[in-house]
Formats: structure tokens, sequence, C-alpha cells
């Protein structure tokens, strides 16, 4: 059985970081290896929370799998709480990665235009130092500028992009696409969650495919608001077709189709953005790829 090691946080609350990935990846039939960036109480979205910060325990667990001998197949990283957590996740690569490891970046500084408390600028530096190491990056519109121009530039650009026509727009995104792969030398960016309204004012999601220079779009209805976890359930189907060798075009449409069912479920009975969506029983979709 292939192995992914994900580097993440843990909620308890909030269905998002491991306990977003570890079901999904291994209801595609990879083992999900999770080695924890931080525990929370619940996601940092509710009102109040309790962290305890993993960063100098996260080397203690690499000494140990390494005694065991442990070459993953894959590695997913997702929520950073700074600039160290980089450098150990740069130390793992080291230890554990031979050419034929596939590294999925999902770049967590900001989203809408607006970055994230955890964001410096020491931080962007160090995750495009990262990215470099990535076989495809799952990035939001925000964090797909941020890697390339920084808060100030993603600032301007976003306030652009904002006043454009749904063709225009698109053909920018492609295009940051393209600048993202041909600057970190990645073989795929998929950049997640832009939303577009057409001609008939509804909105949709598009989640952008950039794979062996070919561009892509899935679209899928926009229900209800922003959940917690979307992001990093998306970036879990993912990773683990990654490293099947499943193209990134396939995974995508596949898990816009799990997501969207458990937004509609979440949006029918009323569940709190916070919680996160209802997606168990949507699992059995991921089997089919």
């Amino acid at each position: 059985m292939k192995k992914i090691a994900v580097i993440h946080d843990l909620s308890g609350l909030g269905k998002c970081s491991l306990t977003a990935a570890i079901p999904v990846i291994s209801v595609m039939g990879v083992q999900a290896c999770p080695l924890p960036t931080a525990i929370l109480s619940n996601q940092t979205g509710y009102g109040s929370y309790f962290w305890d910060d993993y960063t100098d325990r996260m080397e203690l667990i690499m000494d140990e799998w390494k005694k065991t001998g442990f070459t993953p197949d894959g590695v997913y990283t997702g929520f950073l709480g700074d600039a160290r957590q980089v450098d150990l996740i740069l130390k793992f690569v080291d230890m554990f990665c031979t050419e034929g490891t596939h590294i999925l970046v999902d770049p967590v500084m900001g989203d809408r235009g607006e970055t994230y408390k955890t964001y410096s600028e020491t931080l962007c530096e160090k995750m495009r130092t990262l990215v470099r190491e990535a076989t495809v990056i799952t990035p939001n519109l925000t964090e797909a500028l941020l890697l390339l121009y920084g808060e100030s530039g993603m600032k301007e650009r976003m306030k652009a992009l904002s006043d454009m026509e749904e063709t225009q727009l698109l053909k920018k995104i492609e295009k940051s696409g393209r600048d993202l792969t041909l600057r970190f030398g990645l073989e795929s960016v998929v950049i997640t969650g832009v939303e577009v309204s057409g001609s008939d004012g509804r909105a949709r999601m598009g989640n952008l495919v950039l794979e062996k220079e070919k561009a892509d779009w899935c679209f899928s209805v926009k229900e209800g608001g922003s959940y917690s976890g979307t992001g990093d359930l998306l970036a879990s189907v993912l990773s683990a077709g990654m490293v099947r060798g499943i193209p990134m075009k396939a995974c995508v449409e596949r898990a816009v189709e799990f997501l969207s069912g458990a937004i509609h479920d979440a949006v029918e009975e009323g569940t709190d953005r916070n919680d996160g969506v209802c997606f168990e029983k949507y699992l059995g979709i991921l089997t089919q790829i």
C-alpha cells in the first residue's frame, strides 16, 4: 500500500486538516501517516480555541520515523504556523524523499484577498522555497498571487481582477497559473475556489487545473458560504490521486462531485460554516476513481 506523510494540524472540531485528510486518503486506498504541526481543540474560525504548537516535537517524530526506514510515496503539507515549520518540512524532504516521492503543497497563507494572522513575508519566502520541491500545489487565488508577488502585489492584482468580466478574469488567472509553473518548476498547479458569476447571474465555483501545459476549468454551482475544511478535502483527494498516478483533472472532477454533495447537505441542514461540511456519506464516490 502506498503511503503519504500528511503534515498538517489536528483540530478536534471543524472537519479540517488531519480530520479531513485521513478518511479521504484512506478511502482512496492510500495509507495516511500524520505528522502534526499543532493540536487544536477546534479550528481557529470559532470564537476561542486551545492551541498546542508541535514545532519542537515534529523533529522528534521524524527521528523515530527515520529509525523505521520509512519512505513515503507522497508528502502532503497543509497549514503551517510559522516559517520554522517550513524549515522542518524542508528537512523532512531531505531525510525521507527520493526522486520518486510526489509532494503536494497547499500553501495556506490567505483567502479572498486577505492574509491570515499567521502570514508574514518571511513565511511567504520560505513557502516559495518549499513550493520549488513540490510536484503539485493547490493555492487559492489569493495564495497564488502571494507566491508570485507578495502581499502588496497580491492586493493590487486582486483589486484589478475584481473589475473584470468572466472571460478576461479566467484568462488572467490562467496566466498566473502558468507563471507559477514556470517560476517554480512545477508539474501541476491547481488554483482552487475561484468564484465567478455568469451572464445569468448565477454564482459558480471554479478550479483551474494546469497540467503538462494544458489548462482546464472544472466548475460547480455555488451553494452556501465558505465552509471549514473544503480546501483540505480537495487537496486530500489530489494527494492520494497524485501517488496513484491519476491525472489531476480527473482528481479535481471527482473531488468537485464529492464536495458538491457534502456542501449541498450542509446548506440543507443549516450547518454552521465552522463545523465543516457533511462529507462522510459521500466518501464512497472517491472509491470510484
